[in-house]
């Protein structure tokens, strides 16, 4: 599924809006910000950028980036090594485990450490060719401390290899014990609202919430109305689709979503409308 949003209701993927937070130039030799590691929602350690440029010395890595939109190049470290020594596990076990990682923003995403650690992920902690990174986004923003890049080939896709920047956290953690209120529970499996449910899953969570659960970049989608509560479904789909037919903005077109995706994202959102929770209300 591509990465889709409804500016103004849906926001998602590479339309990200990263805050007003920016980041000063830093000194490459000697990288700013820390990186925490959880366990099912238990601190397990921090560690500091420069601790980890020490420990294992950052080399260029070269990819095609695109957020930037060409071939960029980084001072980055393999996430493999950083991951061992964070939580104390040789890599085979650790691709076992599920993970959320996690940006400053609010930004979200889960990944499966199969995934994660397939080969090719890297902690970039400068831009080699404009030091203190250059500006990434419409908004300009620096994506320090931390970004993740991919370098190998087929690894460019935002879809299968999403790239988190501003880094502030990497968590072991089931999607199920993370986000329970977000499934539709009861629903039966291969139903429209559980399809619905995977492809929210696979991409939405990372910038949107479901009873104040998920990313945190884009509007909250459920509580305390639904979104199938105050617009109209042909119009989401429509929009989901082609926002450009309505306004401009960042959001991209979506013509691969087909009408079986657009009509189980809305069968998610009318099961969701009957099964909220709210930790907020009140």
């Amino acid at each position: 599924m591509s990465t889709f949003a409804i500016v103004g209701l849906l926001a998602c993927g590479s339309d990200r809006d990263p805050g007003a937070a920016n980041h000063e130039s830093q000194d490459p030799s000697s990288p700013s910000g820390d990186l925490t590691f959880r366990r099912h929602g238990d601190l397990v350690t921090t560690l500091s950028l420069a601790e980890l440029a020490r420990a294992f010395e950052p080399t260029i890595v070269t990819t095609d980036d695109p957020y930037y939109e060409r071939r960029k190049r980084f001072r980055a470290m393999p996430i493999e090594p950083i991951l061992e020594r964070a939580f104390g596990a040789p890599i085979d076990v650790l691709r076992r485990e599920s993970f959320v990682l996690k940006a400053r923003d609010g930004y979200a995403v889960p990944m499966s450490g199969e995934r994660l650690l397939e080969g090719g992920a890297h902690v970039a902690i400068d831009d080699a060719d404009a030091p203190g990174f250059e500006p990434i986004g419409p908004q300009r923003v620096s994506p320090a401390p931390a970004y993740l890049v991919w370098s190998r080939v087929g690894q460019a896709s935002l879809e299968t290899h999403p790239r988190p920047w501003q880094l502030a956290s990497i968590e072991i953690a089931s999607f199920e014990a993370l986000y329970p209120h977000t499934v539709p529970t009861g629903e039966p499996d291969g139903s429209p609202a559980m399809r619905g449910f995977e492809l929210f899953r696979g991409e939405c969570i990372r910038c949107h919430a479901v009873n104040r659960e998920g990313g945190r970049v884009g509007p909250e989608l459920n509580v305390p109305q639904s979104i199938v509560e105050y617009r109209d479904p042909e119009f989401l789909r429509a929009y989901i689709r082609d926002p450009l037919r309505f306004r401009y903005g960042a959001m991209p077109p979506h013509p691969g979503l087909d009408d079986a995706d657009l009509d189980a994202l809305v069968a998610y959102f009318r099961a969701m409308s009957t099964r909220k929770h709210d930790p907020d209300a009140g």
